[in-house]
């Protein structure tokens, strides 16, 4: 290098310095059970980016997809005892660790335009509902969407008729169990693995799952007839061991909080082409499929809601209540 180009090397050097200090800073490590190519992989990596740049590469964030640092179940623990910083983790995977989280097994808890589904969030319901771990050793920084579920059976359910009688195979979750009774329908929790066999087999007439799912589970190969019902919220939670989290300077849990709400809307555009490439699949497999209108939705959901809405709060006490009258409170202001 000849003497001209010395000094300036060495001036760009020196600025870069602070950068390289702060990239060596904090690195975390986060965990969730999905695969590489969902949704929520995708979104993360991404929020792991805008984190970097928001913090000058002071803070990095490793995503770990598909498991690779244990189940659900093993990660939440993790976080809880600080051997992992933070886990991604689906809401109806927590109920033993917080039963509060059944809340969002109640069926139509959200509208189904995206847009006033993320009011109510925004609207005090996602701070409550955060908070609900907060009381057990981990820190809730963000709740997010992931989809809805749909119907699938081998037998009719074009109309709430239908549905009576029918073997449904849902999550162990009471709050499930006693929202399809409602419509006369038995409920019975399978484990997920052995649910493709129970279709095939007739243990249980249909079951319901997100539409990428039915479709990547191959669900639809044993399924004859599908009803688009967008009936239950499939929502996750972003959760930190408390002492990493405030360990953090302020500046950087912003910019963690900040990038993961701002990525939310292009989590919900993500997860909707997933779902109509899964759907347009499943047509051409020539399974039938239903669009209810948004008048035998609403009937759906005044016989649903209210059957869940008070096994939910039969289990939850008073912390229950409180939660509920948050969600309450939201979905009145962003819907009347």
């Amino acid at each position: 290098m000849s003497a001209m180009f010395r000094p300036l090397g060495a001036a760009l050097l020196l600025a870069l310095l602070p950068q390289l200090g702060a990239a060596q800073e904090v690195s975390l490590r986060l965990g969730h059970v999905e695969a590489a190519a969902s949704t929520t992989h995708v979104m993360l990596e991404k929020v792991a980016e805008m984190v970097s740049e928001k913090t000058g590469g002071a803070v990095e964030i490793q995503i770990f997809p598909q498991s690779q640092l244990g189940g659900q179940r093993e990660m939440t623990e993790a976080v809880q005892f600080g051997a992992l910083d933070a886990t991604a983790g689906p809401v109806a995977f927590m109920g033993g660790f917080n039963p509060l989280a059944s809340i969002m097994d109640i069926p139509f808890l959200y509208p189904a335009d995206p847009d006033k589904a993320q009011a109510i969030r925004d609207g005090g319901f996602g701070d409550a509902f955060c908070d609900s771990f907060n009381s057990r050793g981990v820190t809730c920084v963000s709740l997010y969407p992931n989809g809805t579920k749909q119907f699938t059976s081998n037998k009719p359910i074009a109309e709430i008729g239908d549905f009576s009688g029918q073997t449904f195979r849902v999550m162990d979750s009471a709050v499930l169990v006693d929202s399809l009774k409602s419509i006369d329908v038995t409920a019975v929790p399978i484990p997920f693995g052995e649910l493709y066999t129970a279709l095939q087999t007739g243990v249980v007439d249909g079951e319901e799952n997100p539409l990428d799912t039915i479709f990547n589970m191959k669900f639809y190969e044993v399924q004859k007839n599908l009803t688009l019902t967008s009936h239950g919220a499939i929502e996750n939670v972003v959760l930190f061991n408390p002492a990493v989290w405030e360990g953090l300077k302020p500046e950087w849990r912003e910019a963690i909080t900040s990038s993961l709400h701002e990525i939310i809307p292009e989590m919900i555009a993500h997860k909707a082409a997933a779902g109509e490439r899964s759907l347009a699949a499943i047509r051409d497999a020539g399974v039938t499929v239903t669009e209810p209108s948004a008048e035998e939705i609403a009937a759906l959901r005044e016989i649903m809601f209210p059957a869940a809405r008070d096994a939910f709060l039969a289990r939850s006490g008073d912390e229950g209540q409180a939660l509920f009258d948050a969600y309450q409170a939201a979905y009145a202001s962003v819907m009347n």
